[in-house]
């Protein structure tokens, strides 16, 4: 079976230097991160140096923007393409169609969480930061569950408790182990956050460092809660008394709020957009198909804000379907792209919105949990309501939430009709109070989705969860039959240099894996089949 990689024209000495410098400088990283000027660390100290200088690329790598060829292939290409938000017609076999392209590995999401997140952290404690300034170390735990948890929702079991304590390899946590420890590392970083902003209200020492929320804790603290909210409801159907209380627990007014106003969306600024970057300088990615039948059945607003016109049928919306059988990538290439004034190089990218929370407490609410005393349709149309002024049509929303006829659209390929499939969901917009809820369930998780992009890595982890939005298979299924093209991937495989460097561990891991092997087919350890309810 043929591998290919997708490289870049014009880039891949570029690629190749990035790459090599990423590898020296984990290989290195005490000696790169030393300053050799005769400033030690106890003269940084009263500004905070010796410790927030590593935060801007902790903080940028929650969404790999930076990293151009971790972007492309670990963001948009894998999660993004098994979310229905990215298409791409590029010619080859690769994981976008669930052949495991082991060359792909060196862009994975797992290389990216502990070269810029794990290993900078292990610094972090090596320095003494949780001394120094607890309040620091409060955002590191929570900069490390928000991106750890994308890793481990990933892949499953992953080096976690004991990664950075020394030693030849490093042991795996089981992911029901790993989701507790970031429980308990949001319930540290919550505390002391709400502690430092009681004694020193308005006080910003961090602010220099922060490319988020500029220094604002209550703004952190808000997020930690959110991201409580998120991990509580990925393990419903498998630990159902926990989510409800570490739901609850987020909603809790005393313990600092949740995201309410797009204001407090969590915004990674100072970074090439790679979203941008791949899609007009590359040409590797496209709109997705399922996200455009969605969007033009439902006549979105958003959708020409997202998304741009295709030229293949001049005026038409129209994306490349996941796992499409592609005749030539100049042809899909003539398909939708994404709105070039929307996404540039410089567009900060949003690592979790507003939206996201109001649909997550609708579905608490749905599930008889204390959200904060609204109901699902209040949080249902709020989702909605601050999606659409996120992205700048705010006055649409109520005619958008009113209607109560349009469904998504079927899918029409103008090359390949085998590619083409009617619509696979009939839901509507319009909340329905008397519906099943189950049907209510589908209603809800299709705006979440809706509101999330470009986010594919939640996206995907809520459609293994619940099934919604009803996604398309991929046509061309090269697992060789170890995906089930009908229920779609379900993890990622571990990268290919584990085996090499920590095969001992990674080969217990995989035997813990829920009931199969290291491959897309195998389910997570939240991710049961079982019903929503």
């Amino acid at each position: 079976m043929q591998r290919i990689i997708l490289y870049k024209s014009g880039m891949l000495s570029a690629t190749i230097f990035l790459v090599m410098t990423m590898v020296a400088c984990t290989k290195n990283f005490e000696k790169y991160n030393t300053d050799t000027t005769g400033v030690t660390d106890a003269q940084l100290l009263p500004d905070f140096n010796s410790i927030g200088a590593f935060f801007p690329s902790m903080e940028q790598s929650l969404i790999p923007m930076n990293d151009p060829t971790t972007a492309d292939i670990g963001e948009y290409l894998q999660a993004g393409n098994y979310s229905g938000y990215i298409g791409s017609g590029a010619i080859g076999v690769d994981n976008r169609t669930y052949y495991h392209l082991t060359s792909w590995d060196t862009y994975s999401l797992f290389n990216l969480s502990y070269n810029n997140i794990m290993s900078p952290l292990a610094e972090l404690r090596r320095r003494n930061a949780e001394e120094i300034s607890p309040d620091f170390w409060a955002v590191a735990l929570i900069i490390k569950v928000a991106g750890l948890h994308k890793a481990t929702d990933t892949y499953g079991p992953i080096p976690y408790s004991q990664f950075g304590l020394g030693g030849t390899s490093v042991p795996y946590d089981s992911q029901q182990s790993i989701y507790t420890q970031m429980f308990t590392e949001l319930d540290t970083a919550a505390s002391t956050l709400l502690a430092y902003t009681t004694l020193h209200p308005g006080v910003m020492p961090f602010q220099k460092f922060d490319v988020i929320y500029g220094g604002d804790y209550t703004k952190w603290l808000k997020l930690a809660n959110s991201l409580r909210l998120r991990l509580a409801m990925h393990i419903v159907k498998v630990d159902l008394p926990t989510a409800k209380m570490q739901a609850e627990k987020a909603l809790d007014p005393a313990n600092g709020g949740v995201l309410e106003a797009n204001s407090d969306n969590a915004v990674v600024t100072g970074q090439y957009n790679w979203l941008a970057g791949a899609a007009f300088l590359w040409g590797d990615i496209r709109s997705g198909g399922a996200i455009l039948s969605y969007m033009n059945g439902y006549n979105d607003p958003r959708m020409s804000i997202l998304f741009a016109p295709s030229t293949i049928l001049p005026g038409v919306y129209i994306g490349i379907r996941a796992g499409s059988q592609i005749s030539s990538q100049a042809v899909y290439n003539t398909f939708s792209n994404f709105n070039g004034t929307t996404f540039t190089t410089t567009t900060p990218g949003v690592y979790m919105n507003t939206a996201e929370v109001f649909f997550l407490r609708a579905e608490g609410v749905l599930r008889g949990w204390n959200m904060g005393g609204g109901t699902a349709q209040q949080y249902y149309e709020s989702g909605i309501n601050m999606s659409f002024a996120q992205w700048g049509v705010p006055g649409a929303a109520a005619a958008y939430i009113a209607d109560g006829t349009s469904r998504p659209a079927d899918f029409t390929d103008p090359v390949l009709s085998i590619n083409s499939s009617p619509a696979l969901s009939q839901i509507t917009i319009q909340w329905k109070e008397g519906a099943p809820d189950e049907e209510k369930l589908e209603r809800i998780i299709t705006q979440k989705w809706l509101a999330n992009f470009p986010n594919g890595t939640e996206a995907w982890s809520t459609f293994r969860r619940t099934g919604y939005p009803k996604l398309f298979p991929v046509v061309v299924n090269n697992s060789g039959g170890t995906v089930n093209t009908a229920i779609q991937i379900k993890r990622e495989w571990y990268p290919s240099t584990e085996y090499n460097v920590n095969s001992a561990e990674v080969t217990k891991a995989v035997s813990t894996l829920l009931g199969g092997p290291d491959n897309g087919g195998t389910r997570l350890w939240w991710d049961i089949n079982a019903p929503n309810f």
